[in-house]
């Protein structure tokens, strides 16, 4: 399904274009990168080796295999410029999206600029690095350390990867020192304002935890306009041994948005990461996730809900590769589409010989609830080592009409019905988020869908 700017009016004065070069495209964004400030010209090396990578690819058609289900010609029609740096937010336009368990815990970014006006952050540890790039430029030993990680996980060769790393010019930063348990659940939210122009942004992430360390941590993605906007994030979490991190990625875009985002994720031995993304905004979006077991009795556990409708086409692209002996992974990635709505799933798991005695399941359970909704979901094992338990599957439904008589049977009508089952369709990833009033958030968000079975 190819999705027509004219039909997200919110394009206003952006602009459309004809057929356009899908490199020069692509260049063009490039060239929106702002230039760096001289505390961060450190960072110069980082984005000209990105910049020579970007320089050599062109935006993914749908003759590409990784994209044959998601046309990105809707983004090819629409001038982007750069974010506004500065624009006007106060405390009170982000109160709902707080959240009282990180009251004191919150870095704020608007259009991927770091806001210390509206973080929260002065009550932690003191050993605890919760920051941002600028900072971190102030202390030449703890930048030092920083440049052994940043922008160096497998995959930073991806067109849009490479396209952030070339441009970024701030990053949120966390930092678990080697045996700190941090209760208190970090909550790094991103908000954007475009209004009138399209604007681009490309927030970064950079997440370690050293050894025996463990870490809650929440990456919100939000907005306070009804423009259109491009985010194009990238999160870079690391695993020392023994950690342990619980991550929860969520993507509330205005539907006008458009959000290509990547996560990857490296793990060494004993390291336990779990994931739990859901996505519910953007008219176009989609999320690589990316785990990398690098050491033996590595544990991961994944996640997934995808919750669409309208015109919306959201993409979900994971991999999980295995390198060492004992590793162990579970996921689950479910969909509910309604009305014209496009999901996709594409699931990989990988097994070299090296990775001996591993434990991999996979389960994509999608629920369409309009004749017209549509998903494309593709689990996928490639091993080759030959002592190992690895299953997948794959299940796409409509509401069980049975299901709905019974619950009619029993005095609901056919409408809460619907509803009742689409809220535990969903329920069973939103029960993994560690965060209640985040819970409950989600919970309000699902208990709205309209819930309805076309003929």
């Amino acid at each position: 399904m190819t999705i027509q700017v004219s039909t997200v009016p919110e394009v206003g004065n952006s602009g459309v274009q004809g057929t356009i070069d899908r490199a020069a495209y692509l260049t063009a964004l490039l060239n929106l990168r702002p230039a760096l400030t001289e505390n961060l010209a450190w960072l110069q090396l980082i984005r000209d080796q990105a910049t020579s990578r970007v320089q050599e690819l062109a935006i993914p058609s749908t003759r590409e295999e990784e994209w044959r289900f998601t046309d990105l010609s809707a983004l090819l029609q629409v001038n982007f410029a750069i974010a506004n740096r500065s624009p006007a937010v106060r405390l009170a336009d982000i109160q709902p999206f707080l959240l009282p368990e990180a009251a004191n815990s919150r870095l704020v970014f608007v259009n991927g600029n770091y806001a210390p006006e509206l973080s929260a952050i002065a009550h932690l540890p003191s050993d605890l690095v919760v920051t941002n790039l600028e900072t971190v430029s102030q202390d030449s030993a703890l930048r030092d350390r920083l440049t052994n990680y940043l922008a160096t996980q497998p995959g930073f060769e991806e067109v849009f990867t490479a396209l952030n790393t070339a441009s970024f010019t701030d990053a949120a930063v966390i930092l678990v020192p080697r045996n700190q348990a941090i209760a208190t659940p970090l909550h790094l939210l991103f908000v954007s304002t475009a209004e009138d122009a399209a604007q681009l942004s490309q927030p970064r992430c950079l997440v370690i935890a050293e050894s025996n360390s463990t870490l809650t941590f929440i990456e919100d993605y939000v907005s306070l306009g009804q423009g259109v906007y491009f985010t194009n994030p990238v999160t870079e979490i690391w695993l020392e041994g023994n950690a342990q991190i619980n991550h929860t990625r969520i993507q509330r875009d205005h539907t006008a948005a458009f959000h290509i985002g990547k996560t990857a994720v490296s793990q060494t031995r004993d390291s336990r990461y779990t994931c739990t993304a859901i996505s519910l905004g953007a008219v176009l979006s989609r999320h690589n996730l990316e785990i990398y077991q690098m050491g033996e009795q590595t544990e991961t556990t994944l996640s997934g809900l995808t919750m669409i409708a309208g015109e919306q086409v959201a993409d979900t692209h994971s991999a999980i590769a295995y390198t060492k002996p004992h590793g162990t992974s579970q996921q689950i990635h479910k969909c509910i589409v309604d009305h014209r709505a496009h999901a996709i799933f594409n699931g990989k798991v990988f097994v070299p010989k090296s990775a001996q005695l591993t434990d991999a399941r996979q389960l994509s359970k999608n629920l369409l609830l309009s004749a017209k909704a549509r998903v494309d979901t593709k689990p996928q094992l490639e091993i080759t080592a030959d002592n190992v338990k690895c299953t997948h599957g794959a299940t796409v439904s409509q509401l069980d009409t049975d299901e709905v008589f019974y619950l009619q049977s029993r005095g609901i009508d056919e409408y809460s019905a619907r509803k009742l089952l689409v809220y535990a369709f969903a329920y069973e990833v939103i029960s993994q988020i560690p965060i209640p009033s985040l819970q409950n958030q989600l919970t309000a968000i699902v208990r709205t869908q309209k819930a309805r079975q076309d003929n």
